[in-house]
């Protein structure tokens, strides 16, 4: 949040510098990201009296004496006509830099020296009148800076206000805190008229009628309560210098003074606001309803947009005029031609508000609050505050009673929050004063009530965020200063929690994946896929993506054509996350994948040789091993070659212990001719235990595999002892796997044996059909001392035996 300095004084005489209001809002409320000086780039400027000033024969110049402040009078020639002896002016001295970027330089004109620039209002980016210089009503002695006579030297606060304090996102929320931690009162600024009074609210519960103009809720779901008055004479034209100050220090441009009156009341009271042009809107209705299927409106910013029927929207009696919450449209808005308005003040339900503004994609001032929870409580007092602004600065007058339809503000009471002095010294480590704790919670608005063992902290209707005890346990320890907390050990500290299994299982797939050179990537888990096989999004972020993808190639696909697009063939990419099945529950199946695509060149390609070979299924099949080695430590791991003719390509599936678990498979891509092939890899991990998302007794998936056990790493000293080698060539049946023959060798090689390697295959001379030649390297090591030769044999001559005996696998003799 952008803070005004300015603004926050008026709400409360807080008697700080900015920097100093800064620190105690850090301390207390909110962290400061920074303080920015607007206008900085008028420093450098002074005022100047003119002492003497005679015109410059046969010219429109003037020779003028300006007393800077310096003690000598300087020699200023100046082209305006309205050159006063006597007066004061924006002065600039030589060597300053102006707005426009030129600096001020000592020069010759018409044969007299100049020493400095009095300013107008247009060369100091204060407006576009140029027809003169500036002329300052000020008793200030010259050499004063401008920016002390001047009211536009405001600071800047940037305030990160986190998402469950909108209370914060205005001046009133901010400087109600800052009145409580400096003992100053809370007041209305100066700037602002008495509310406006007269005619009592009309009320209804569904519709009411004030004057021409009426109104019904149709949505009171999604609008629970809304307020409109009609303002009927207005002039809408450029705002008074006061509230275009006000609006600038904020959102940095100044509208008109109607819209600048709704923003004063959005950045100053945090109440969103909206002014329609009321002779736009036919029959002068306004009716508060969900849009109708296929329903367009071009709002503000000149889009047209198609809403849905779960969207709320402000109509008139023929067409959608707003798009509730969220912004209003270009139809309806106030123009310069605009004489009537209607204006309009609401509670709009957040998950509502939120659910279209992320269907649309359009984010604004006010469904940024709206979604976070405005105060439902306020209405009245902001469109009563927002009314006699808006006379008062573009005229008209208020015709009939404010309209109130929906829920009564009474209704919107939050119930009390229990808080017991033992939970609040277990969380603190300290004891705080029953009486302490009952002033302060009532500092900041709540209604505090003793207990036997505690208090009973009903919540103000701006704190949407309280409902917890430990909510009001935060708000004590923030107003008491978390630096005046004592440093010792709570009484109670919880213990250390261990990563789930899982998460240290995805995070060893993803160390070997990085050292293998492949490289993380995370997409939007959001397709386009069908209602038949996919889970449907109940609030997408895209209308073209409403569906969770059901497996991780589904959206690396997608990555792998963005790269193609950008002419960049070679594609390594992983990603550990969540695919999505159907269940009969109330929540899909969440599986935790790990999912890799492979493409383009083996690798990359080195000057002295020539281009390397692409990927084939052989390299995927490779890191489908290293995925399940990484993901399954110490486990029985086969991967089956499957059927010619297995549907979505599928080559080998990855079967673990027993339980298919995974698939390597070709993956089709929209690519160019010149791509090549493609080939992924997905293995489940595990499945996400319901009760990480809700009560296991709700749900009928609440069917759990258990995630792979942890893996603990035991380090070694680097070997210094001969290894010994050597090679088997087996005549294996083309029907067996390597790896049959693999799981046989080590496991009767015993603990010596370091690595095993397959180097070799051959087919021809020698090998009887049916059959293919394989070689193995294998290496084995002692810790302690060099192997005998009679050793190494030995272990050869049983390996023999044992292929033989097991697997019908013979040595190749030639």
């Amino acid at each position: 949040m952008n803070a005004s300095y300015d603004w926050l004084s008026a709400f409360v005489a807080h008697g700080r510098t900015p920097e100093q209001l800064g620190e105690l809002i850090g301390r207390h409320v909110a962290t400061l990201d920074g303080i920015e000086r607007l206008r900085a780039d008028l420093v450098p400027f002074v005022v100047g009296r003119v002492v003497e000033t005679e015109k410059i024969p046969e010219t429109k110049l003037s020779f003028n004496k300006v007393d800077d402040g310096s003690g000598t009078l300087l020699e200023v020639v100046c082209g305006a006509p309205n050159v006063t002896a006597g007066k004061v002016y924006p002065f600039a001295r030589t060597g300053t830099l102006m707005p426009a970027g030129i600096t001020i330089e000592k020069r010759k004109i018409r044969g007299f020296t100049s020493n400095g620039m009095l300013c107008s209002a247009r060369e100091l980016g204060l407006g576009t009148e140029h027809d003169g210089i500036l002329e300052l009503d000020t008793d200030a002695a010259p050499g004063t800076p401008l920016l002390d006579v001047l009211p536009i030297g405001d600071v800047r606060l940037e305030i990160d206000v986190l998402a469950n304090r909108p209370d914060l996102l205005s001046h009133r929320g901010m400087a109600r805190e800052v009145a409580v931690l400096t003992g100053a009162p809370l007041r209305t600024p100066a700037e602002l008229g008495a509310p406006l009074a007269g005619a009592a609210t009309v009320v209804g519960a569904a519709h009411a009628t004030s004057g021409a103009v009426q109104v019904r809720v149709d949505d009171l779901d999604g609008c629970p309560a809304y307020m409109a008055v009609a303002i009927r004479g207005v002039t809408v034209g450029p705002s008074p210098d006061w509230l275009a100050r006000r609006v600038e220090s904020v959102v940095g441009r100044s509208i008109n003074n109607v819209v600048d009156a709704t923003n004063y009341l959005l950045h100053g009271y945090g109440q969103p606001m909206h002014a329609f042009d009321l002779g736009t809107l036919a029959q002068q209705t306004i009716i508060v309803r969900k849009a109708k299927p296929g329903e367009a409106i071009v709002t503000l910013d000149g889009v047209t947009r198609t809403l849905t029927p779960s969207m709320t929207v402000i109509a008139d009696g023929a067409r959608a005029v707003a798009v509730a919450g969220v912004m209003g449209g270009r139809d309806s808005e106030v123009t310069a031609a605009t004489t009537d308005i209607l204006l309009e003040v609401a509670y709009f339900a957040p998950r509502g508000v939120r659910a279209t503004r992320r269907a649309l994609g359009l984010n604004t001032d006010a469904s940024y609050r709206y979604e976070r929870g405005t105060d439902p409580r306020a209405l009245e007092e902001t469109l009563r505050i927002a009314a006699s602004l808006i006379v008062a600065v573009a005229g008209g007058r208020v015709d009939g009673a404010p309209i109130h339809v929906g829920r009564a503000a009474d209704a919107f009471a939050a119930p009390a929050v229990p808080l017991s002095r033992a939970r609040l010294r277990t969380v603190l480590g300290t004891d705080v004063p029953p009486a302490d704790v009952q002033r302060r919670l009532g500092s900041i608005g709540f209604s505090v009530r003793g207990t036997d063992d505690g208090w009973q902290a009903t919540p103000p209707s701006w704190r949407v965020d309280v409902s917890r005890d430990v909510d009001l346990i935060e708000d004590v320890a923030r107003l008491i200063g978390y630096d005046a907390l004592p440093d010792e050990l709570r009484p109670q500290r919880p213990g250390t929690v261990p990563d789930h299994p899982l998460h240290v299982t995805a995070q060893r797939v993803r160390d070997a994946l990085v050292g293998a050179g492949l490289l993380e990537a995370r997409p939007s888990p959001f397709v386009k896929g069908s209602d038949e096989t996919h889970v449907r999004v109940a609030n997408p972020l895209a209308d073209d993506e409403p569906h969770l993808r059901t497996s991780l190639l589904e959206t690396l696909a997608r990555r792998a054509e963005y790269n193609l697009t950008r002419k960049q063939r070679a594609v390594r990419l992983f990603e550990i996350g969540s695919a999505f099945a159907k269940a009969s529950g109330v929540l899909p199946k969440e599986e935790v994948r790990v999912g890799v695509l492979l493409m383009g060149a083996r690798r990359p390609v080195h000057f002295t040789e020539p281009a390397p070979p692409d990927v084939d299924a052989w390299d995927a099949k490779a890191v489908g091993e290293l995925v399940a080695a990484a993901g399954f430590p110490g486990a029985r791991v086969k991967l089956e070659a499957a059927d010619t003719g297995e549907p979505d390509g599928v080559l080998w599936r990855i079967v673990v212990e027993g339980t298919p678990r995974g698939v390597v498979r070709t993956v089709a891509l929209d690519a160019p001719v010149w791509a090549a092939s493609a080939f992924g890899v997905e293995l489940t991990l595990g499945v996400l235990p319901s009760a990480f998302v809700a009560d296991k007794g709700t749900h009928a998936h609440a069917e759990e595999r258990t995630p792979p056990k942890r893996h603990f790493v035991q380090y070694a000293p680097l070997p210094v002892m001969e290894a010994a080698q050597f090679d088997l060539a087996l005549l294996v049946a083309d029907e067996m796997p390597a790896a049959e023959v693999e799981r046989v060798i080590r496991r009767n090689s015993g603990d010596l044996l370091e690595s095993l390697l397959l180097f070799d295959e051959f087919r021809g001379t020698g090998v009887p059909a049916g059959k293919r030649s394989l070689a193995w390297r294998l290496t084995f090591r002692h810790p302690e001392r060099t192997l005998r030769d009679k050793e190494i044999d030995g272990r050869r001559s049983q390996l023999l035996k044992t292929l033989e005996k097991e697997l019908g696998v013979i040595p190749r003799s030639t």
